[in-house]
């Protein structure tokens, strides 16, 4: 398994790789950076890397550049590295790239000149590079959408273009819905055709909507319904078994109906969150922004199955890796199997 951190004294990045089953550190790598203002709740290290078969994508800024780089995963070795141009941000960076095929896709939208782009993911060379309007920096990470009928879409969320599909291989827009009003922190999701995504300020969530994508690759999507109350700002939604399950900033957590929206359950949780559900072993884990980790089960109905304290914070949403879940949080690295209500 792999990590990103930074020295918050100096701004220094530190990607490293670990045994998943012993916590034994494999490899180390530090890259530059530099200290900068930035919101009090993000990090100099915010962006969460991208794997394929052979490497690790990584994605930082400071005000002065935006950069990427490709590390072996065998020893962390530098493949290659690009500058990207100055990023401007009243908050500082924070999505992340992902892999498409023998691309690197990352998303560029910032307080100045913004683009998404695509490197080869061999050389770092630009493949791509579509403009995008401006209107405040957007922090969710894309995700790609194919159906039997329609695809394959990168699907993006901003302020600027609402959500929004290009096509992956070359770049070109393919369609847009102007809905939001909002910055964008937490990322869009993808259910077959469905997309979910959503905007906010001030720390709450502001809009959210439910769309279906069209049969043309071209045909905008329809709106299938506005989530209205307790919509996640920061938190990304899961899906899991035709249920919506959203989990609201100040603590609380609402199953819905995928299709419909009509709301099954709501109850709230200890805590504030910034790290998104997921879903291991069909039960649904949250972590405080204070470290309380929290396990419910999926269904009609809610069902608290666990609880339990880390002992320190964490601002990140953990990963699952072979039915373990791996959580960083301030100071350490956590990995716990999934828990056996019986």
């Amino acid at each position: 398994m792999f990590t990103a951190s930074a020295n918050q004294e100096t701004g220094e990045q530190v990607l490293e790789a670990w045994d998943l089953l012993s916590g034994t550190k494999l490899w180390s790598r530090c890259l530059p950076g530099h200290i900068f203002p930035k919101h009090e709740f993000n990090s100099f290290a915010s962006s969460t890397p991208a794997l394929d078969g052979e490497r690790l994508y990584y994605a930082w800024a400071v005000p002065e550049s935006l950069r990427m780089v490709a590390l072996s995963q065998g020893d962390g070795a530098v493949v290659w590295q690009v500058d990207l141009g100055p990023f401007a941000s009243q908050h500082g960076f924070g999505a992340s790239p992902i892999v498409f095929k023998d691309l690197v896709i990352l998303p560029n939208e910032q307080d100045q000149e913004s683009s998404v782009v695509a490197l080869d993911a061999a050389t770092g060379k630009i493949r791509w590079k579509t403009p995008r309007r401006t209107q405040k920096t957007a922090y969710s990470t894309p995700c790609l959408l194919e159906t039997d009928r329609v695809g394959p879409q990168l699907i993006l969320s901003s302020w600027s273009h609402g959500i929004a599909s290009l096509d992956p291989q070359s770049g070109e827009p393919l369609w847009e819905l102007n809905l939001f009003h909002n910055r964008t922190v937490a990322s869009p999701i993808v259910v077959d055709d469905i997309i979910v995504a959503s905007s906010g300020e001030g720390g709450i969530g502001r809009e959210m909507f439910v769309v279906r994508c069209s049969d043309a690759s071209r045909g905008k999507p329809e709106v299938m319904y506005e989530v209205k109350s307790n919509i996640p700002y920061v938190p990304t939604p899961v899906v899991y078994e035709g249920k919506l399950y959203l989990l609201y900033d100040k603590g609380v957590m609402s199953c819905v109906e995928l299709t419909s929206g009509e709301l099954v359950w709501r109850q709230r949780l200890p805590g504030e969150y910034f790290s998104s559900p997921v879903i291991l072993g069909g039960k649904i884990y949250c972590i405080s922004r204070s470290g309380t980790v929290v396990v419910m089960a999926t269904g009609d109905r809610f069902h608290l199955l666990g609880r339990s304290e880390l002992g320190e914070g964490t601002h990140s949403t953990p990963a699952v890796a072979d039915g373990i879940l791996v959580i960083r949080a301030f100071r350490n690295l956590f990995a716990a199997r999934a828990i056996d209500p019986s």
